[in-house]
């Protein structure tokens, strides 16, 4: 096993969980340790609501994101959305819509399939999402959100070649489920611009993790029911210190999940958003009353994917 440990050292990556629990010596550009995010704002109406708990609780966020899919916004509100982002200097990162669980097939609903859920099933699904992509893109967002490897590197690919914009963030989602630094490390070197590590990832595999891995990580510190439903308010400090630069993300326990969502659901998913920042507001108080210490980015500080001015600057 020690021989097994020593190679393993020797192509950069931790012999095992990081127990000692080692502080991690990597921040954001700006030197922050730490950002925030809002998860599941469903559209226009939602942000604005985001918006309004911010000033009325103080806080500062620096992104949100949105489960329902790009496809799943009207051309208004997708514009909208890019829109408010420019305006608050906030990265809009929009969930791409093609996925196993939208389409025709039964696996992702066996009990058994359940992994493959968001991955993207298909050559026709992957065209459907490139193509997802490119109308957030016209339209100005420069942050998406993925659950399949392969349409990961192809983004990277058309990235490089000029079918999408160079400075658009990828950011993967939890159901990704990468939860080892080989893995992840992995997914950096094939565009991750942000990684959502699993749910349920003691501090030790935290600590690991960002030894291997240069890219920010988001980490849910409270966790919707059906990814786990966990609560650690307590741990954001040592999750900060161990595994920085972080996103701290705040979901929500005991609450419904409404992907797809719209206008039937628009009532539902504002109170949602705003109960998701006061949860906000718990956390930063954690931080503030345990390590006043660790310093959080301002809005739109560098690094932040804020949408840009309309499709004239890519087509």
């Amino acid at each position: 096993m020690n021989k097994t440990k020593e190679f393993i050292e020797s192509l950069g990556f931790p012999s095992g969980d990081r127990h000692d629990l080692p502080a991690s010596t990597r921040t954001f550009p700006d030197g922050a340790h730490y950002r925030v995010e809002i998860p599941s704002v469903e559209g226009p109406a939602s942000f604005e609501a985001v918006l309004e708990a911010c000033n009325k609780y103080d806080v500062n966020i620096h992104r949100i994101s949105q489960g329902s899919g790009i496809m799943l916004l009207t051309d208004e509100e997708l514009e909208q959305m890019a829109a408010i982002g420019q305006r608050e200097k906030l990265e809009v990162s929009l969930f791409v819509g093609p996925r196993g669980t939208w389409d025709v097939t039964p696996m992702s609903w066996a009990s058994a399939g359940k992994i493959a859920g968001l991955r993207v099933e298909s050559m026709d699904q992957l065209v459907y999402s490139i193509e997802d992509i490119k109308r957030a893109c016209r339209a100005g967002i420069r942050s998406i959100l993925v659950a399949d490897e392969g349409l990961l590197w192809l983004v990277n690919e058309c990235k490089k070649s000029g079918e999408l914009p160079e400075d658009l963030l990828v950011k993967i989602s939890v159901q990704m489920a990468q939860s080892n630094p080989v893995s992840i490390k992995l997914m950096e070197q094939i565009g991750a611009g942000t990684y959502n590590v699993p749910t349920d990832l003691t501090l030790a595999r935290l600590a690991a993790i960002r030894q291997a891995v240069d890219i920010p990580l988001d980490i849910y510190v409270e966790v919707p029911d059906d990814v786990g439903g966990f609560i650690r308010h307590y741990e954001i400090p040592e999750i900060i210190r161990v595994a920085a630069p972080v996103y701290i993300k705040f979901g929500l326990r005991n609450a419904p999940n409404i992907y797809p969502s719209g206008t039937h659901l628009e009532a539902t998913s504002i109170a949602l958003s705003k109960e998701r920042v006061r949860r906000a507001r718990i956390g930063l108080d954690m931080i503030q009353r345990y390590a006043p210490h660790l310093k959080m980015s301002e809005r739109g500080a560098e690094g932040i994917a804020v949408p840009v001015k309309g499709a004239s600057v890519w087509t």
